[in-house]
């Protein structure tokens, strides 16, 4: 018996995240200046671009899990941290983080800096 989504969807649950917590302040993903995107398999980063319209242009600008690493227990402090610090770098903007545990879960983040 398998607990959870299928391995197909796994790949969707970053955009799927992105978009429900998009929904609950009132944007939309054109809205968004930058994208991390937790891929540890790079399956997972094309997938939530295709989901979600965009091009590898904002998303995850100074390298992704597989460049930089995805420590246990860490993801969403990596995601997070290198997102607003981008964003400072930048003058601000909105930005969306997310990722997909091995249980089928997603979780997402919206930040704003100003």
């Amino acid at each position: 018996m398998v607990a959870g989504p299928d391995n197909a969807s796994l790949l969707h649950q970053p955009s799927r995240s992105i978009v429900k917590a998009l929904e609950r302040v009132g944007k939309k993903v054109s809205d968004v200046d930058l994208f991390e995107i937790n891929e540890a398999f790079a399956a997972v980063g094309v997938a939530s671009m295709r989901d979600l319209g965009i091009t590898d242009e904002n998303v995850n600008v100074n390298g992704g899990a597989i460049a930089l690493g995805h420590p246990i227990g860490m993801s969403g402090n990596r995601l997070a941290i290198t997102l607003l610090y981008e964003l400072r770098r930048r003058g601000g903007g909105l930005g969306a983080a997310a990722l997909c545990g091995g249980g089928g879960q997603g979780d997402a983040l919206i930040l704003r800096v100003v």
